[in-house]
């Protein structure tokens, strides 16, 4: 097990960069394996979930190479192999190997998906839309087995009943090679999607309309990788440094930003009293003045993003009067993080599934546990403005969604390590 051992209470300053996005790489990735040609990533966070899809390319015998920040795959030799266990269960985005494969060989193999537990996170719309396009799906031994019909797939037209990012990406990697036009209606608009489709595009793929509620895909017979694809900045783990130089900072300038992947969490922050220079792809964040409660609702975006309702939450409990509420509409189970607050001493609690929270002057040190992605992020956050000293376990989960986060708090001068303990 992984643990995050911090001294907080000290003022951070200096600069951080942030690294491509994880909810990008997760799907492009898989994606990769629709190339009949190598594949160049760029600006790739050296993250674990990146080293956990690598060990599933390399069970289909897809020769993978991360080094720096540039990942290189070649899906030349690939071969359909079932992947039912193991690494599946250690990260939810395993799924997009069901559209990825589909797509590629016209059958797919998956274990059941694990990854953070975070409510539930049902997987029926990736099902209908891969159903639309004439695939049978069926669910054996915990697995769920996915086969094109013997003409293959077809294009139609698919309606979300929410839009879901996950389902979108999935249907857009078995649909690029489908016969004819596929449309998605409802559609999740992300940064992230617009991301995978550009990659898909420059490989021959015809997907228009992403980032938009309508996005249409003409079938094509084959792609190829020809250019470099580099990897959109991460609008949460910009989020999350952002709600840490509120916290704790003295002064942090956060640079690789798109500003405008970030224009609802920027507001709502903004509304709070926290003071930001914006340049073309930097921030600077001053030191927190007097902060003020707000009231947060998550939704699809553009919308507040889920990803930050946790790691905005110390950045709350940090205003001086008032009471702040965040009401979590895409996972309103997403509350793991509050038991492990008020251990340190966070005047905070959950009502009805939405989360109040107050004033909280001073939090100390404890023991405590990330029980997914943005929970660590909270906790850590926490850590570093608690008295004292905070441990955290099951920091492997932070790893899992922050590039390089060791290095780059010791860089803004937290004392923090990470370091491997026996399991209990």
């Amino acid at each position: 097990m992984k643990q995050m051992i911090i001294h907080g209470g000290k003022p951070l300053q200096g600069d951080v960069w942030i690294g491509g996005a994880k909810n990008s790489t997760v799907a492009l990735i898989p994606a990769s394996i629709l190339s009949r040609t190598p594949v160049i990533l760029e600006g790739v966070p050296r993250i674990a979930d990146v080293d956990n899809l690598m060990d599933l390319l390399s069970e289909m015998d897809v020769v993978s190479d991360f080094n720096n920040t540039t990942l290189r795959i070649n899906p030349e030799h690939i071969k359909m192999s079932p992947l039912p266990s193991g690494k599946i269960k250690s990260l939810r985005a395993s799924y997009y190997f069901m559209g990825a494969l589909l797509g590629r060989f016209g059958k797919a193999v998956v274990g059941f998906p694990g990854g953070d537990d975070i409510g539930p996170r049902p997987i029926d719309q990736h099902i209908k839309g891969f159903e639309a396009l004439g695939a049978c799906v069926k669910n054996e031994d915990d697995q769920i087995k996915i086969t094109a019909p013997a003409d293959g797939l077809h294009g139609a037209t698919i309606h979300l009943e929410m839009p879901s990012v996950g389902a979108t990406m999935n249907i857009i990697m078995a649909s690029v090679t489908a016969q004819g036009q596929t449309i998605i209606n409802n559609a999740a608009k992300e940064p992230e999607i617009i991301d995978l489709a550009t990659f898909l595009n420059n490989m021959g793929a015809v997907i228009r309309g992403a980032g938009t509620d309508s996005i249409r895909i003409e079938g094509v017979k084959r792609l190829e990788a020809k250019t470099p694809h580099t990897i959109i900045p991460d609008r949460i783990e910009a989020g999350t440094y952002i709600s840490l130089a509120g916290c704790i900072g003295n002064g942090i300038r956060i640079h690789n930003i798109i500003e405008e992947h970030l224009d609802s969490y920027l507001a709502k922050v903004e509304e709070m009293g926290l003071v930001i220079d914006a340049t073309e792809d930097s921030l600077f964040v001053y030191p927190a003045g007097d902060l003020k409660m707000t009231q947060i609702r998550t939704g699809s975006y553009p919308a507040f993003a889920t990803d930050l309702q946790q790691p905005v939450t110390p950045l709350l409990l940090s205003a001086k009067s008032g009471e702040g509420v965040i009401i979590d509409q895409i996972y309103p189970k997403r509350i793991g993080h509050i038991k492990q607050l008020c251990k340190m001493g966070a005047d905070i609690k959950v009502e009805d599934s939405i989360i109040l929270i107050h004033p909280t002057a001073k939090l100390h040190g404890a023991t405590v546990s990330a029980g997914e992605i943005r929970a660590g992020a909270c906790l850590m956050i926490a850590g570093l403005m608690a008295e004292g000293k905070t441990v955290i376990n099951n920091a492997g989960n932070i790893l899992r969604g922050y590039d390089r986060v060791q290095e780059k708090l010791r860089l803004l001068g937290a004392d923090v390590k990470i370091q491997d303990v026996p399991n209990k």
